[in-house]
């Protein structure tokens, strides 16, 4: 199975983006999606505090499902259990749920209501997807587990680590997966696992959820895994602020995992099930926004042709080229040329000017222009004054960038607009477009 991960934490596109987007994936290899809902989920009743105020509404969950019927795309949703539980936790009525008191990351496993609480989130969301036959239970870096008070009690009566009881709770999730729902195969990731060993999870062997990674496959072949699935990443991985993704470096990544999977066979009986290529749109959930979707549908066409082709191949690279409706592809510089005909191809084109112009044109305009420097300076602008002869020589070129870069940026907006929610626009535009803007805006009212 080769699953596109759709993290929806952060800029959560609208469910028309979705239906240009899914023939788009089918098309270039993928049979699945993972959907990371977090705040997105139409959760109802108690739970109805978890909902973003622009959350998908239940038909919109039976539309996206629909979507990738038609599509031949499996949905597999994601629910955290232990960790990244940060837009449930950041509320003040589950704040007595937390590891440590401080922090919204992870979950205490020791109060009863944690479990209770993730019962009514997992069978809100089950029972929104009857026709999933997998489900993903997060389950990585739960920050800060065993510095709580709850659990440096539990470890010390019960002579345990912090693994055993990462253990226990995954197996009452599990418990609970496989009592409710007969036949609903669970995935994980497997960082928290790396750390625990074989001894302890062959006692507790996790019914098959999933792990990942090199070194580890015989440590879990050891502990009684018969299957694996990867995890790759198509974008979301090179830094939080990251608003451009570096084609090289994913295209590497999946080259990387390709190597792996060759390895696979000669740890039989363990197999290999299925890829992830990750997508994350937020670190977590109080970070800032990574790329947007549209702006790495190149890296996530190459991936997912790299992973069908066994490489990125002339045949790949036809492939990609000629479902994108692009020219040519560099992969040392990121860019790509042509007009291209992806879904958000505008969004694309436009936030490659944002990324490589507008900070740069402001600044020179600002830093370099010395009659800016001498006859206009922050000591002129406070005490408003100046030389009318001096200022006529940068003020017309000054008003045109500024006219230039509004025009522009009005027809961002327009375009965001059309794909995602306003807080997602101005978001994205008080992060990568104001800081910049703002300083020649500044300039211009005070010149004026």
């Amino acid at each position: 199975m080769r699953l596109v991960h759709l993290d929806l934490k952060g800029a959560a596109p609208r469910v028309s983006y979705l239906e240009q987007v899914f023939p788009l994936l089918s098309q270039l290899g993928a049979n699945g999606i993972l959907i990371e809902y977090e705040d997105m989920f139409p959760f109802k009743g108690e739970l109805e505090l978890l909902r973003s105020p622009y959350a998908y509404s239940e038909e919109d969950i039976e539309r996206i499902q629909q979507l990738a019927e038609q599509h031949k795309l499996e949905v597999v949703p994601l629910v955290q259990t232990f960790g990244h539980v940060e837009f449930i936790l950041k509320h003040e009525k589950y704040q007595h749920l937390r590891e440590v008191e401080r922090f919204p990351n992870s979950f205490n496993p020791h109060v009863p209501d944690t479990l209770a609480l993730l019962k009514s989130i997992l069978s809100q969301v089950i029972e929104k997807h009857r026709h999933s036959t997998w489900i993903h239970i997060g389950a990585d870096e739960v920050f800060h587990l065993g510095e709580g008070m709850d659990s440096k009690n539990w470890m010390s009566h019960n002579k345990g680590d912090v693994g055993t009881m990462y253990l226990k709770h995954i197996k009452e999730v599990l418990g609970f997966l496989t009592a409710q729902y007969w036949g609903l195969r669970v995935l994980m990731w497997d960082d928290m696992l790396r750390k625990i060993s074989v001894g302890a999870l062959r006692v507790a062997l996790v019914a098959r959820a999933c792990p990942t990674a090199v070194p580890f496959l015989t440590k879990y072949v050891e502990s009684g895994f018969e299957a694996v699935w990867f995890a790759s990443a198509f974008k979301g991985t090179t830094g939080p602020a990251q608003a451009w993704t570096p084609l090289s470096y994913h295209l590497k990544n999946h080259l990387s995992w390709l190597k792996v999977m060759q390895a696979v066979p000669r740890l039989a009986p363990l197999r290999l099930q299925g890829v992830v290529l990750t997508g994350w749109q937020r670190y977590d959930h109080y970070s800032v926004l990574c790329e947007l979707l549209p702006v790495s549908i190149p890296s996530l066409a190459i991936c997912l042709q790299t992973l069908v082709n066994g490489g990125f191949t002339e045949e790949a690279k036809r492939k990609v080229l000629g479902v994108l409706g692009l020219e040519s592809v560099q992969l040392e510089q990121s860019t790509c040329e042509g007009r291209g005909v992806f879904p958000g191809v505008e969004i694309y084109h436009m936030v490659e000017q944002v990324n490589g112009h507008l900070k740069e044109s402001i600044l020179k305009a600002l830093e370099e222009e010395s009659a800016i420097k001498g006859w206009f300076s922050p000591y002129h602008r406070k005490r408003q004054f100046g030389n009318p002869r001096n200022m006529e020589s940068f003020g017309s070129k000054v008003l045109k960038l500024h006219e230039d870069w509004e025009s522009f940026v009005r027809d961002l907006r327009a375009q965001l607009e059309r794909i995602y929610f306003p807080d997602t626009v101005e978001e994205w535009m008080e992060e990568n477009v104001n800081p910049y803007l703002d300083q020649l805006r500044d300039l211009v009212r005070d010149y004026r």
